[in-house]
């Protein structure tokens, strides 16, 4: 029990390290540079709109939520204790609006889109891995593989391209597309009410079809050849043999005593995609006009709002940093051996 304890608060306290300090870099990098984007904005709001030096330097403080008057340490103590808050200040391009608000309205389309494809792309690709693998002899294996080596080399906005051409521009047997053009962009449709009632979840879920679908197929070929190569390893250990030895159902092998082992080496590579969920995808949302943070981050990046761009940097680094956490916490349940190697290192 002891040991336990001490393994989580080891990767708890490293987790809550890398946070601030890449939060910390994020602050001084921003505020150091030779043309920080704070002073930038000043000089825009001088020059451009005729604001006095004052004027101008109050409305930034406004917008980035600080006080620029206080000094560069004083700053970054009250910048942390805002992080803490979830307080980025406000977005550039929408005067006004929090970043934060506009996090929080755009991150649940990406999670949706990018969460559901990763994890039906997991469970079709390590289910396929680990029966390849067990079935190396069936005249299939070599072509799934190969087709599974193919899809893991598409890059996914190749297989967007595709896919919108295949149902929104194919018309078969001379009929219409398999879906209609105003299905292919955005989130829903216009004049559905959104809310939690059948008719706007079916259109959401028809609207979010398409990026679903290239999330999934441009990852699962990556699950199949990483199970497969995982089970494989584990087929060959000595206590799979034992347990050929003495009569264990194929099946029963399979589930028990090879799926639970192979699936460590994959947790991790699962564990850093799910925080990468955060970050969407920037072509996907964009070849779909799919209104998910991805696309907000494109906008922000072109339109130089560097609060929101801060916002969500440091929402990702937060995700990846907490999934790479529970990456270690779930290697520990799979392998209670490396919790007791890794509690009694650290």
């Amino acid at each position: 029990m002891q040991t336990t304890i001490r393994f989580i608060v080891n990767r708890l306290l490293k987790m809550l390290f890398t946070i601030w300090l890449v939060t910390t870099i994020i602050f001084f990098l921003i505020r150091l540079m030779p043309s920080n984007p704070i002073d930038r904005y000043i000089e825009t709001q001088m020059v451009q709109y005729g604001l006095g030096a004052e004027e101008a330097k109050a409305q930034a403080s406004f917008l980035f939520s600080m006080d620029l008057d206080q000094s560069l340490l004083e700053q970054y103590g009250a910048y942390l204790l805002k992080v803490i808050q979830l307080d980025f200040g406000n977005s550039l391009l929408s005067p006004g609006v929090p970043v934060m608000s506009i996090i929080a309205e755009r991150l649940p389309w990406t999670l949706f889109t990018v969460g559901s494809g990763l994890l039906l792309s997991f469970v079709i690709g390590i289910s396929a891995g680990a029966l390849l693998a067990y079935r190396r002899d069936r005249w299939y294996e070599p072509v799934v593989s190969g087709v599974s080596s193919f899809l893991s080399s598409i890059p996914d906005f190749l297989i967007a391209i595709f896919l919108l051409i295949l149902f929104g521009v194919v018309t078969w047997g001379g009929g219409n597309p398999i879906l209609p053009i105003d299905m292919l962009r955005g989130n829903y449709s216009i004049g559905v009410t959104p809310g939690w009632n059948l008719a706007f979840l079916t259109d959401a879920f028809v609207h979010g079809l398409l990026p679903i679908l290239t999330y999934a197929i441009s990852q699962v070929g990556i699950w199949v050849l990483l199970m497969k190569g995982s089970t494989i390893s584990t087929l060959s250990a000595d206590y799979v043999t034992l347990a050929k030895v003495r009569g264990i159902k194929p099946r029963r092998i399979l589930t028990a005593y090879v799926g639970r082992n192979a699936l460590l080496p994959i947790s991790t590579e699962f564990a850093m995609r799910l925080g990468f969920i955060i970050g969407g995808s920037l072509i996907i949302e964009q070849l779909f006009v799919y209104q998910g943070i991805g696309l907000e981050l494109l906008k922000a990046t072109s339109g130089q709002d560097y609060p929101l761009m801060q916002g969500i940097f440091l929402i990702m680094t937060i995700a990846i940093v907490v999934s790479s956490f529970l990456a270690e916490i779930f290697y520990a349940v799979l392998d209670p051996r490396i919790k007791a190697t890794k509690g009694a290192i650290t």
